[in-house]
């Protein structure tokens, strides 16, 4: 049975005042504690072996004799031979004996399977755990389809490869690295069928996943990754907040636009098609005549979320968009939660994040001012599931 708020009531009432903010050591997780070390929460990365040095080594937290932060942010790291035995019984009893609140990313939702993380995982999330789902496009309903309910732009679907007529984007996984993309752009059914034929051979992508591709209609025009958060602690209207704008760095994407079109045709085949693996992030700002939209489609996203899967969208979430020649967004992928390109704004806040709070304002450090004001309040239980 999925787990819900009254399960978690018991838990929640003997948490210490002063909990403990975690999350799983990938994606954002620097972010996350840097932001909870600024508002003085304790924190944890839940980390696997191998993977782990850059939060138990790099940035491990020093304090002084009082407590205070001198260094670092990551207090302790737990590390696991593999980040799915987080899940098991006898960590989650740790995580609640420690106080911990659980700030689920990418990493989470990817390395746990869903069924886990609704049915099983008996730590408080702050955010929606039900939400998490929509961003498996394999799911028969999944962001797609909450997008259209909110009246949101989304890019045409294509029904079949024999219906592909112009510039488009076929949308699987990665045969080999899962959590990539193997995402290939083709602008007719032949040019598929070549494509898809040497991407199969080359061991890029899977039979079983290109039959269950999404294809769409390409959307030309820069990508705009629109990081907002949510509270329900204040009165709805002033909810909705818009943190910062990224982008992603992607490759070898990236590698090839940066290469004249003489030097790319001179590359073997294999070459000239690119990988979709996101490797790092930079920031942006928008055109402020563009921001109405931007706020609009954010609220419409909040409204259908809260209808899908009460209590909805609480705290970060991500809508990443193309904006055209004319100014219109469309929304193309969707995070539920913390996205991946918050760590841009580590300590020095997000562009829009600072001018709304009058001081830096990191995804992080927003998060963890939420949770100190429900401790504060006594109202934990609306901002976790």
């Amino acid at each position: 049975m999925p787990i819900e708020p009254k399960d978690l009531a018991p838990v929640l009432a003997a948490y210490p005042d002063r909990p403990w903010v975690g999350t799983v050591g990938s994606h954002s997780a620097l972010d996350v504690a840097d932001g909870a070390a600024q508002e003085g929460f304790s924190t944890l990365v839940l980390g696997q072996r191998g993977r782990d040095a850059v939060y138990r080594q790099y940035y491990r937290a020093h304090r002084g004799p009082n407590g205070e932060l001198q260094r670092g942010c990551v207090d302790e790291v737990w590390s696991y031979p593999r980040f799915s035995d987080l899940a098991a019984p006898a960590e989650q009893e740790r995580m609640r004996a420690h106080g911990v609140l659980l700030v689920p990313n990418r990493a989470l939702s990817s390395y746990l399977p869903l069924p886990t993380i609704e049915e099983e995982l008996r730590v408080p999330i702050v955010g929606s755990r039900r939400l998490l789902r929509i961003e498996e496009r394999t799911e028969r309903e999944n962001y797609y389809t909450l997008l259209a309910r909110a009246g949101i732009p989304i890019p045409a679907a294509v029904p079949s490869p024999d219906a592909i007529d112009g510039l488009s984007i076929v949308k699987l996984p990665h045969a080999q690295k899962r959590l990539e993309r193997g995402f290939f752009t083709v602008a007719s059914a032949a040019e598929y069928r070549e494509k898809s034929a040497r991407l199969l051979a080359d061991g890029v992508i899977r039979p079983d996943d290109l039959a269950g591709a999404r294809i769409e209609r390409y959307v030309l025009g820069p990508v705009f990754n629109f990081n907002y958060f949510f509270s329900p602690l204040v009165p709805r209207a002033d909810g909705l907040e818009l943190l910062g704008v990224d982008e992603r760095r992607e490759s070898s994407l990236d590698g090839l636009v940066r290469l004249p079109a003489a030097q790319q045709l001179e590359m073997d085949a294999a070459a000239r098609l690119p990988e979709y693996t996101v490797v790092g992030h930079g920031t942006l700002t928008v055109r402020e005549s563009i921001l109405e939209e931007v706020f609009r489609l954010g609220e419409r996203f909040v409204e259908a979320a809260r209808a899908w899967a009460p209590p909805g969208i609480v705290g970060p979430f991500c809508l990443q968009t193309c904006i055209d020649r004319d100014g219109h967004l469309t929304v193309f992928d969707v995070a539920a939660r913390i996205g991946g390109g918050t760590n841009i704004h580590l300590a020095l806040g997000h562009p829009y994040g600072n001018a709304l709070w009058r001081s830096p304002m990191s995804t992080g450090r927003r998060l963890a001012l939420e949770i100190r004001r429900a401790v504060d309040e006594d109202r934990l239980s609306e901002i976790v599931t």
